[in-house]
């Protein structure tokens, strides 16, 4: 897989959670469905947004994408539908071309490192970044919705 598959299959699976999580907003909102539509699209989404922001950001160490394009790439993940727009973009003008990196050509800082060792070894770094994300995204469950789900659950 290369740099380029991976992120434009991770482009198409944020794209695809995104119409799960609408899908569900739809049914609950607009049809009345109850929220098991948006349970199940918004951890899914969840899930692949967080591996949308790890796979972005592994590609854009390899390809050596400025910070402002990294930046970007983390960005379209949270408007709906823009991480494909995004991947057409960068792999237009070129940033997504070549292979992974496997060793030092020119400056080598930690992030290099880090990468060197994910191409190297990619079932253990697989297994790593998937308990990571899976992690993060146990943490954020625990921690609640970012706003009341019910206005009769508002603080008074």
């Amino acid at each position: 897989m290369t740099p380029r598959s991976l992120f434009r299959a991770a482009a198409v699976a944020e794209l695809v959670t995104w119409t799960m999580l609408i899908a569900g907003m739809v049914l609950k909102y607009g049809l009345g469905a109850g929220d098991w539509g948006v349970r199940i699209g918004g951890g899914v989404h969840g899930f692949v947004f967080l591996a949308y922001l790890v796979v972005t950001t592994v590609v854009a160490v390899n390809q050596r994408w400025s910070a402002g394009a990294l930046v970007l790439g983390w960005a379209s993940a949270v408007v709906p539908y823009a991480t494909v727009p995004f991947e057409v973009a960068v792999a237009r003008r070129g940033m997504l071309e070549g292979p992974w990196r496997h060793g030092a050509e020119g400056r080598v800082g930690f992030w290099d490192r880090l990468l060197f060792f994910v191409v190297r070894h990619p079932a253990v770094s697989i297994l790593v970044g998937v308990v990571a994300v899976a992690l993060v995204f146990v943490a954020l469950l625990a921690a609640g919705p970012p706003v009341p789900s019910r206005p009769d659950a508002l603080p008074s």
